[in-house]
């Protein structure tokens, strides 16, 4: 069974769910003559694959390995891929495939949204993160050394493939990281999906059961809505970073180490603190974040080397407005609002509950130390 997910906007696009969906390719690719196949190092065979299938509809396939997770999203790989492009004569008629995770996408939207100042794009997730959040939306963008996505265009996409198929393919680890983003539209938008995971937490996390195919479409449908509202995040769309703030700076201060589900995972239990702290959230609710998290087998603190780099980090957050940092924050599951500046105090307040330091040797013990 297929199912198609409408995004509107300017230029509305369907994001097609389902099993083996090579043959949904050509559609997207228009009149496209050359097509470049962006895709990590794991998924070479895939490539392969969807190359000679490209080449016998006619199209000039070529693809490009770039490197695996965020080490793809740097400004080095970018024209890596521009220089490919100018070699083999791709033209504003063109295309571009993105073939990976989130990292791969966001930087095959980047390229296609700067070559020529901007080509189709064709997004093919492979990881549930990149299913339900990085692919949608056009948001495409690099890491720079000042912090995670902060040069990038949006650039919807031609169309978005997800082929259910390659979950199973996923390590249990990736597939239970990619649940963070899941979750964070269950407590935005959809609180039905808090209940499918509460009720049956391993079938949500099973590739093959229909929970998790439900869970994906309802992720889709909770995107494709803001994003046809609000494409170039002016209002709306910032409830999408629920949980993102605090997550962009740990992954910073961990040089892109984390998975971006874990710390998004972290951010979201420290949103719901300052949630209690600012707006009241119902401290059950609080409580909630941890548990599902949890049973999800998702991380609900994080050791810090310094807490006040974390907040310095913060301060540089796509949000941010002059010198005042802003949340997305919970009145209710399903009521995302945005705070401006809560105070500095609440901040550290919240992010304590969280985020421990290492524990210093007392004076005494160095002492004894040096003996």
């Amino acid at each position: 069974m297929t199912s198609r997910i409408r995004v509107g906007g300017p230029a509305p696009y369907d994001v097609v769910v389902g099993h083996e969906l090579i043959a949904e390719l050509p559609a997207f690719l228009a009149d496209a003559q050359r097509v470049a196949i962006v895709h990590q190092p794991t998924l070479r065979s895939a490539a392969q694959a969807m190359y000679e299938s490209l080449r016998s509809h006619g199209f000039q396939a070529h693809t490009l390995e770039i490197p695996d997770a965020e080490q793809a999203k740097s400004i080095k790989v970018a024209r890596f891929c521009w220089d490919v492009l100018g070699r083999s004569g791709f033209t504003r008629s063109d295309a571009i495939i993105g073939l990976g995770g989130g990292a791969t996408t966001d930087l095959a939207g980047f390229v296609a949204a700067t070559w020529l100042r901007g080509v189709r794009v064709v997004q093919v997730p492979t990881t549930l993160l990149g299913m339900v959040d990085a692919a949608i939306g056009g948001k495409t963008g690099i890491n720079t050394g000042a912090g995670k996505n902060l040069v990038g265009a949006f650039h919807p996409p031609a169309g978005v493939i997800v082929d259910l198929a390659t979950l199973s393919t996923l390590p249990s680890e990736e597939l239970a990281a990619g649940m963070a983003e899941v979750v964070k539209c269950g407590f935005i938008s959809d609180p039905e999906i808090l209940s499918l995971i509460e009720q049956d937490p391993a079938a949500a996390l099973d590739p093959q059961s229909a929970t998790l195919r439900e869970l994906i479409e309802r992720s889709i449908a909770v995107k494709a809505y803001v994003v046809s509202e609000d494409l170039r995040e002016s209002g709306l769309r910032e409830m999408l970073n629920y949980g993102h703030t605090l997550a962009h700076a740990i992954e910073k201060q961990q040089n892109y180490t984390w998975r971006h589900g874990h710390a998004v995972s972290v951010g979201m239990v420290f949103a719901a603190e300052l949630s209690r702290m600012v707006t009241g959230l119902d401290p059950a609710r609080v409580r909630q974040h941890r548990t599902l998290l949890e049973k999800l087998g998702l991380p609900t603190s994080y050791q810090t080397s310094s807490r006040h780099e974390l907040v310095e980090s913060m301060r540089m957050d796509k949000k941010a407005r002059g010198n005042k940092m802003r949340f997305v924050v919970l009145k209710e599951a399903g009521a995302p609002i945005v705070v401006d500046d809560p105070g500095i105090e609440l901040v550290y307040s919240a992010l304590n509950t969280v985020a421990y330091e290492p524990a210093r040797a007392s004076s005494g013990d160095e002492s004894q130390g040096d003996q």
